[in-house]
């Protein structure tokens, strides 16, 4: 199997790093900057469960150097990845998988979901259409991610909690490439089940973060004030049961009710949302991925959402106060 990860940041890293300690896939990473450098000099570090390991994937800097894949994870931030698409050409042929292990509303959300709305554009992540036309729905397998990992300097990857990739069917079947994949992160180490409803395990952790994220912006509170806080757990809450309405009205079922939702963000404790992380490095926030669309999908369906749409025009303009939106 060659598996290339474009955009080997946090999570991109850990990947490649346990699936090349395994040896059973052929992994190339494409980075750039001082990160790439450091891994190509030194290897690539992770530092997970109390132990230090080195590896050593192919790192390159561009898409022509490593050629046509098997299967592509994408695992970049949803804002980059209009810009991306394009770079990523020479690695997809035609039997070429990817792996949208993107946060958010996806580009192929509507793409052969039965129902009204089946091959639906979700404009707020894919204008004009410009993303699903170089990175074809049809090609798409659906990633959710749940590790948590950051990039504490170039070249080393630093886990701290998660170890589950749920991959999914836009269609809800169980295919061979879902099948394959799935092995091979499962014999890396990794959780990583085949589910027949992947938008419903999508909207579970949406639900949370286009909540806590925005919330944590706007006011730079850690989880745990965020969830703990009344009033802000009010606001929280609020956001939550309006994107719950909306996806019910697309067919979504919640497994667990908000109050448990809001309460697994808790136990996370005094952690600082990749959103806010963002903020602070002057980086492109996933305004759009994570609560534009929502408020996008919402006016299709018909769920007022006043709450999200307020905090969706503060998080707008703080971000361009800030450089980052």
């Amino acid at each position: 199997m060659k598996l290339c990860i474009f955009g080997a940041g946090a999570i991109g890293g850990l990947m490649a790093a346990k699936l090349v300690q395994k040896g059973e896939v052929d992994v190339t990473v494409i980075a750039r900057g001082p990160h790439l450098k450091a891994m190509q000099e030194k290897g690539l570090v992770l530092r997970s469960e109390g132990q230090e390991t080195v590896t050593r994937p192919r790192c390159v800097a561009s898409a022509a150097e490593a050629g046509v894949q098997d299967y592509v994870l994408i695992t970049l931030k949803a804002p980059a990845l209009p810009g991306a698409a394009q770079q990523m050409q020479p690695l997809i042929g035609p039997g070429t998988t990817i792996v949208a292990a993107v946060n958010g509303i996806p580009w192929w959300y509507f793409h052969k979901l039965a129902g009204p709305h089946e091959g639906r554009r979700v404009e707020s992540v894919d204008p004009g259409g410009a993303v699903s036309a170089l990175l074809p729905p049809e090609k798409v397998l659906g990633c959710i991610i749940y590790p948590a990992a950051e990039v504490p300097e170039p070249g080393v990857i630093e886990h701290t909690y998660g170890d589950r990739f749920s991959l999914g069917e836009p269609d809800g079947s169980r295919s061979e490439r879902a099948e394959a994949l799935s092995k091979a992160l499962v014999a890396a180490g990794f959780k990583a089940p085949v589910r027949p409803r992947i938008r419903d395990e999508l909207w579970v952790k949406l639900w949370g973060n286009m909540a806590f994220n925005p919330l944590s912006a706007l006011t730079t509170a850690t989880l745990d004030v965020i969830t703990g806080e009344p009033e802000l757990r009010a606001v929280c809450r609020a956001m939550m049961l309006e994107g719950q309405a909306v996806a019910e009205k697309l067919g979504i079922r919640f497994a667990i009710d908000v109050d448990k939702r809001i309460a697994g963000g808790a136990e996370v404790g005094a952690h600082k949302t990749s959103m806010l992380q963002d903020l602070e490095r002057g980086r492109p926030m996933e305004i759009d991925a994570l609560l534009g669309s929502v408020v996008e999908l919402a006016e299709l369906v018909e769920v007022p959402a006043p709450t999200c749409r307020t905090v969706l025009a503060l998080l707008r303009a703080r971000g361009r106060l800030a450089g980052c939106y």
